[in-house]
């Protein structure tokens, strides 16, 4: 699939680090470093701009590596990049340690996911088919 990119950042545009993987890595495009407090957060630019096909959505998600190592997360886990949506790809990190954490220029800061979706029309009803899990919820199978 190809999609239309805009690059205005000093990197290079996003790729794949592996042959299956799912993600690619968007890098931080700041001036001048950010420094994220416990606690804090911060809308970081990416330098990036995306046309997706209608149908697609692309899913940012955090980085396993910096969440363990660092406690970096995603606010808005996963969000979401609509194929109407042409302004600049920006990530909301959120620091959940107990140290501050400085996000560099070029730093890999989170993933994102090019996926399809599927548009719905609701059809109102009064009942559901039933299943055999009906409504069981949170915690409904226990632990194992």
């Amino acid at each position: 699939m190809k999609i239309k990119i805009v690059n205005l950042s000093d990197h290079p545009v996003p790729q794949y680090a592996t042959a299956h993987s799912a993600g690619m890595d968007l890098r931080a495009s700041l001036i001048e470093p950010v420094v994220l407090k416990p606690l804090e957060r911060a809308l970081i630019p990416t330098g990036i701009y995306i046309e997706l096909p209608v149908g697609y959505e692309a899913q940012i998600r955090p980085r396993s590596g910096l969440a363990i190592k660092h406690g970096i997360g995603i606010v808005n886990a996963p969000g979401t990049i609509d194929a109407d949506y042409r302004g600049e790809i920006r990530v909301i990190l959120v620091n959940l340690s107990n140290e501050d954490f400085v996000i560099n220029d070029g730093e890999r800061i989170c993933q994102m996911v090019i996926a399809q979706h599927a548009t719905v029309e609701w059809e109102q009803t009064d009942s559901l088919e039933q299943t055999e899990r009906g409504a069981g919820g949170f915690g409904h199978t226990g632990k194992k």
